[in-house]
């Protein structure tokens, strides 16, 4: 980002405040991100973002205040209300989970855009503007969002750390995990909350049709670089927090560049990046490894293969 960057991260207060909430929406969006990619839960992102519409509303409706907290908690409740129903349908049907959480998705979706649709046509409607949450609208945040992103963040991101080891053997071999007697359900509800955290965290910034996006991007692009997971949640959180900050700076750059589609355009640029040119797993360090490969037999003396000389390097 350079000199630019940072001279108006110093004289321009507003990016200050936006770019500090999107990198900490980003960052932690992207660490938990990594545990939906590997559970290939991918798609609870987007249905937790849509299912969190008709919580805003109503939470409005009820309380008539558009203070960040009671949206939030709103929003909150009915993501991890829809994530319970859809863990619950899964158990105890045969409805497999990407169905369910497809069903979860509209259905809650739908019920937001008719709450939201009732709400405009009340006198309070001029008052609202909860629609802003569709797409989000970064530039509203206030230093007191701010401070509520970076608590509650820090909070889940603390409990992820105490219980790593859990939330380990929930994404590769939960049940080794209910063999030495760890409540796995209950770790399963608890990963989940926080997915649902992060999430509500960022609608504000990124909005209900594009926070998916930034659950997703920061760690399939990390993914491609390592096979540890630490090291996954750690590059995945610095990635979101980067492709926030600087969506934040872009969106200053010139008149009606959103910020949010800005920051999810950011992230899927690293998530292209990182397919072409991670090493291992990127398309063009395939084609090296391939073309060396050939190199050595037409020259009849294919020798050892070296570390890493394997098409196709895996997951």
């Amino acid at each position: 980002m350079g000199d630019g960057f940072l001279s108006a991260l110093l004289t321009d207060p507003t990016l200050r405040v936006v770019g500090l909430g999107a990198g900490a929406v980003g960052a932690l969006a992207g660490a938990l991100g990594c545990f939906a990619l590997l559970r290939r839960q991918s798609l609870l992102g987007d249905a937790v973002s849509h299912a969190a519409l008709p919580g805003i509303v109503l939470a409005f409706l009820l309380t008539g205040s558009r203070a960040t907290p009671v949206l939030v908690l709103g929003a909150a409740f009915a993501g991890w209300m829809g994530t319970l129903f859809v863990m619950a349908v899964v158990r105890h049907s045969r409805v497999p989970e990407d169905s369910a959480l497809g069903i979860l998705l509209s259905v809650f979706f739908g019920a937001g855009l008719v709450l939201l649709t009732y709400l405009q046509r009340t006198p309070t409607a001029a008052q609202a503007g909860l629609d802003t949450f569709l797409f989000g609208q970064a530039a509203t945040l206030l230093i007191q969002d701010v401070i509520l992103v970076v608590g509650v963040g820090a909070v889940a991101i603390l409990l992820l750390a105490l219980f790593w080891k859990e939330m380990k053997l929930l994404c590769f071999d939960g049940e080794y995990g209910r063999v030495q007697g760890i409540p796995m359900n209950r770790m399963d509800v608890l990963l989940t909350s926080l997915l649902v955290v992060a999430i509500v965290l960022g609608l504000q910034t990124v909005g209900v049709v594009l926070m998916s996006a930034l659950v997703v991007a920061p760690a399939a692009a990390a993914r491609q670089w390592t096979d540890s997971l630490g090291v996954m949640v750690l590059l995945a959180g610095v990635l979101g927090g980067l492709a926030g900050v600087g969506g934040a700076w872009v969106s200053t750059l010139g008149d009606g560049i959103p910020t949010g589609p800005t920051i999810v355009l950011l992230a899927s640029a690293v998530v292209v990046v990182s397919i072409l040119a991670a090493p291992r797993r990127g398309i063009l360090w395939d084609r090296i490894r391939l073309r060396r490969t050939r190199a050595r037999l037409r020259s009849g003396s294919p020798g050892s293969a070296l570390p890493g000389d394997t098409p196709g390097g895996g997951v």
